[in-house]
């Protein structure tokens, strides 16, 4: 095997692993030129961890999905100090946008992280979304343009590279990508006006890496999903937005795209659909050399031309020298602490009605509405333990989607039921029309995208963080 060819193999390929520490085959592949390395929560991230990577490779691209919100990797057990993109755009301040993403730029500079996968910069168009939902600003295409471009801001000017994802836009869908491959039907002309404003945003204020979404979009490519089309990466991205950063698949073991292909196929066809980096949730050496050598063989077969894996590992490599060339930004972020921002965001997106108060412990009732697969499982709704602080001996009960409800009619103590995306479930607004039937005072807190309200009194969050849970029981205990 030719060491050029293999070496530019492993830089495009950018694999996440199992265990807390840095196992000897990824030691082994850093050492190779594995040019990108995924963390997740199961990962124990720390600081020395990364110095581990850095050891083997010091211009590894080191990235994280660290959005703020529901999907946070480095705040998974407590909840993270943001809120979340969809009360960000609520509040609707660019500004503290803004400095929510230099905040998170920060903890990521902190630990040497390269590269956030984030923001999500799609239009959450469709309410019946299953994966994006409170992961978007919101509905509305300048809404989260605007947005986009302040958290790109914010964390890049941190010294931080960011990703805008999914492109071409996954917020008109009703599947999830991990699941399967979600449809985008709508017309050329309404992904230009609703769906593409967001990344054109995002290049224009100099955006270093996209990430492609797996959505099959016929009025681009009726044939293949996004991810592996030439359409849809290099025609559209490239050419008519002008996008010249690192472009980054989503995960490739999601059955959107892994059902269709092997990874090693997956692969080649997005190198050569214009993609540069491949982002592989979990890997193991077999698996990470088995996409190496397809990667090979499809270029000594002239299926991939030598010249496109080499522009993509290039842009792989000037991602890693422009996080190189910020040190001083990283450095000036590390004394620009800006402690209360993510509280100071979550209580200005909270949307209340009702005025009753509690005044002594609850019983807390949460509805276990399943979260998408973008969402750590171990991520708290943090309500409970928010309440508990102030309101000593406060009760949680947990429910399973459709579940029973408790006899709440002969229970003495104030009731708070925590529900999640009211307005896209049916099962979770009949739940809270039983609970409000038998306790009109029940006061209802929802995390996700709310139903109009009902009842004495409703909270809606817009999301799920430590902070989010703080400003809600904050403003039921006051």
């Amino acid at each position: 095997m030719s060491g050029d060819l293999s070496r530019l193999a492993m830089t495009v390929l950018h694999p996440g692993y199992e265990g807390t520490s840095v196992p000897d085959w990824l030691r082994r592949a850093l050492g190779e030129g594995l040019g990108g390395v995924v963390l997740f929560a199961r990962n124990d991230i720390n600081a020395q961890l990364v110095r581990h990577l850095r050891a083997e490779n010091p211009d590894t691209v080191v990235a994280i999905d660290e959005e703020g919100g529901a999907v946070t990797r480095l705040e998974v057990l407590a909840g993270s100090s943001f809120p979340g993109n969809r009360a960000l755009g609520v509040v609707d301040d660019v500004t503290l946008t803004e400095r929510v993403g230099r905040q998170i730029g920060r903890m990521l500079g902190e630990l040497d992280i390269t590269l956030n996968y984030a923001p999500d910069a799609d239009v959450n168009s469709n309410p019946a979304n299953p994966v994006i939902g409170i992961r978007s600003f919101g509905p509305a295409p300048d809404l989260v343009s605007r947005h986009t471009v302040a958290y790109v801001n914010g964390v890049q000017g941190a010294g931080v590279a960011t990703c805008a994802k999914h492109f071409p836009g996954h917020g008109d869908t009703v599947t999830d990508s991990h699941l399967a491959l979600p449809t985008v039907h709508a017309s050329r002309e309404v992904l230009f006006a609703r769906d593409l404003p967001p990344f054109r945003a995002a290049i224009t204020a100099g955006v270093r890496s996209i990430m492609s979404g797996h959505l099959l979009v016929p009025a681009l490519d009726p044939s293949m999903p996004a991810t592996l089309s030439r359409t849809a990466m290099t025609e559209l991205l490239r050419g008519e937005l002008g996008f010249d950063g690192m472009l980054v698949t989503d995960a490739i073991e999601m059955q959107a795209v892994a059902a269709m292909f092997t990874p090693g196929e997956i692969a080649v066809r997005a190198l050569s659909a214009g993609v540069d980096a491949i982002c592989v949730g979990l890997a193991t050496e077999e698996s990470l050399h088995a996409m190496r050598d397809t990667i090979v063989a499809a270029v000594r077969a002239g299926e991939l031309p030598e010249e496109r894996l080499a522009e993509a590992a290039a842009r792989v490599l000037a991602l890693s020298q422009w996080y190189g060339a910020q040190a001083a930004l990283r450095d000036k972020a590390r004394g620009d602490v800006d402690e209360g921002v993510g509280l100071e965001a979550a209580r200005a997106a909270l949307t209340t009605s009702g005025t009753a108060r509690l005044d002594r412990a609850p019983l807390v009732v949460e509805v276990n509405t399943r979260l998408s697969k973008a969402v750590d499982p171990s991520t708290p709704t943090g309500i409970t333990a928010a309440l508990t602080a102030l309101l000593p001996n406060t009760a949680r009960l947990q429910l399973e989607p459709m579940g029973d409800l408790p006899d709440l009619a002969s229970d003495g103590r104030p009731v708070v039921l925590v529900v999640h995306d009211a307005a896209r479930y049916d099962w979770v607004r009949s739940t809270v029309a039983k609970a409000l039937a038998v306790r009109p005072d029940v006061i209802v807190v929802d995390t996700g995208v709310p139903a109009p309200p009902g009842g004495a009194v409703h909270v809606a969050t817009h999301g799920i963080s430590r902070v989010s849970a703080q400003a809600a029981a904050e403003w039921l205990t006051q």
